[in-house]
């Protein structure tokens, strides 16, 4: 079976949010499974060809509305998965973000579905390689399952079946009808687009002409099916039901690693993580100017700043917590300003114990998994995630809000000899339960210190890689392809 994915991040070498992960380490889970996956990207101008060993591979011209364009097709082979970029100017060879504004984005992305229609039909013609399934990766590669559809009368393309992945309903490339128009796409005819008026939304084609759907998580599948996480697709998403997949992301349990990881300052294992992980936090307290002290619970966080991931009801609930408990906060991320304001001012009232780095340092977020003690996301919708997945890998107790992947990975404390837990759980979109659960978490580590090593181990434990969910993305492969038969 040949697989391609398509889609606007993949890591390393470009990297925003969760997709990229998916992208970077799931064909490599399904090359080991026997499927032939690849993957192709915009050769963005800011990737290193040098460092990943990118070539040429060849050029081809493909005709659009406005003229023809030539497509540079570069190359390279990472942990076993060859990768593909293709570079036509005016979009896609100078940049030096992934995404910069909607007026940029719409167009550019428009034109790279086109293109890389073209690319599927080069590689057949040229080496004789052309996939089975397609798979798109939200709204940036969402006119692809349109666009196989409308040249369903040449056999290759009517033999191609289509898969989409929801990484994030909330971003959904909607109001482009008039970039579309300019490009020479085709009228979206189909009833449910028509009749919703979503004719004009990237997402919302994919969700109608894709063969098969799928989330980053069961809870995820659940939920936008209903308003407050639909974001105005849940409609159109109730009547594909029978074609929905709720499927976990994995992580890279090679990469993510705390045996060794080469960003983590002392190695531990989950048979001595209880003798050598507290180095780890030492040596964080020291990295970032805190109290080197083993007494206080360290509560990390890794994340945007941003509303979604729920710093809005974090920061009111750690000042509360800070000016209450022995506990120590370092917070490393960027996004909104008005909530990197308010880590400023939570910094500064308690600048003895809080430390907010309001920037990306990859080498510091893997200090923060090794060395804090609880890991905090309470995001207000999370359709995966997998700062969770990782803290708990390393040894952190992840405390999270009960909403997609979160509720999906995280096993809530029992409150007692922890039997049963790998963290703690809320449920409400407050503050107050961000600051009774932190409090919970404090009363544990400062109290029951051999619960906490319970679950701790067992999270350490937990299976988070790829093996099961490749299957599961297999199964689904087949099912899209007998639509075709």
């Amino acid at each position: 079976m040949n697989v391609l994915f398509i889609a606007a991040e993949a890591a390393p070498f470009a990297k925003v949010g969760g997709m990229a992960d998916v992208v970077g380490s799931l064909p490599a889970a399904l090359r080991q499974a026997g499927v032939d996956a690849r993957v192709v990207l915009p050769g963005y101008g800011f990737i290193k060809h040098d460092k990943y060993q990118i070539t040429h591979l060849f050029t081809y011209t493909v005709a659009l509305r406005e003229g023809n364009a030539d497509v540079k097709v570069f190359t390279t082979v990472y942990d076993n998965i060859p990768f593909y970029f293709l570079q036509a100017y005016p979009y896609f060879g100078n940049e030096q973000t992934v995404y910069t504004d909607w007026n940029w984005d719409s167009p550019r992305f428009i034109f790279f579905n086109q293109i890389v229609m073209g690319f599927m039909w080069e590689m057949d013609a040229r080496f004789g390689w052309f996939p089975d399934v397609a798979h798109v990766n939200d709204w940036h590669t969402g006119l692809v399952p349109f666009l196989i559809f409308e040249s369903r009368h040449e056999s290759r393309w009517a033999r191609l079946a289509s898969v989409i992945s929801i990484h994030n309903l909330a971003y959904q490339g909607d109001h482009v009808g008039g970039w579309m128009y300019m490009a020479g796409i085709h009228g979206r005819h189909h009833p449910d687009l028509v009749y919703q008026n979503l004719t004009d939304n990237m997402l919302a084609i994919a969700l109608a002409y894709s063969d098969m759907l799928s989330t980053v998580s069961p809870r995820y599948a659940i939920e936008i099916q209903y308003p407050y996480m639909g974001y105005g697709l849940d409609g159109l998403i109730r009547t594909r039901i029978k074609d929905l997949y709720g499927i976990l992301n994995g992580i890279d349990v090679n990469l993510w690693n705390p045996a060794t990881d080469p960003d983590v300052k002392y190695h531990f294992s989950v048979d001595n993580f209880t003798e050598k992980r507290i180095d780890n936090k030492r040596y964080l307290q020291a990295l970032l100017g805190l109290d080197v002290r083993d007494e206080p619970m360290l509560i990390g966080i890794v994340s945007r700043m941003v509303w979604q991931k729920g710093m809005d009801l974090a920061v009111p609930a750690l000042s509360r917590l800070l000016a209450q408990y022995d506990v120590q906060v370092v917070a490393l991320g960027t996004g909104e300003p008005q909530i990197e304001a308010q880590l400023r001012r939570l910094e500064q009232m308690f600048s003895r114990n809080t430390r907010c780095k309001l920037s990306y340092d990859g080498a510091v977020a893997q200090q923060i998994y090794a060395g804090c003690d609880l890991f905090l996301m309470p995001s207000h919708f999370e359709p995966c995630g997998t700062g969770q997945m990782v803290a708990m890998r390393y040894g952190a107790l992840p405390l999270v809000r009960e909403t997609g992947g979160l509720a999906d990975t995280v096993e809530n404390y029992d409150d007692g000899n922890a039997e049963r837990g790998t963290g703690f759980v809320f449920q409400w979109e407050e503050a107050e339960a961000v600051f009774g659960t932190l409090r919970w978490a404090y009363t544990t580590y400062r109290d029951r210190r051999q619960a906490w090593q319970r679950m701790q181990k067992r999270a350490m434990e937990r299976d988070f890689s790829w093996d099961k969910s490749a299957r599961q993305y297999i199964e689904m492969y087949h099912k899209a392809i007998a639509k075709k038969i």
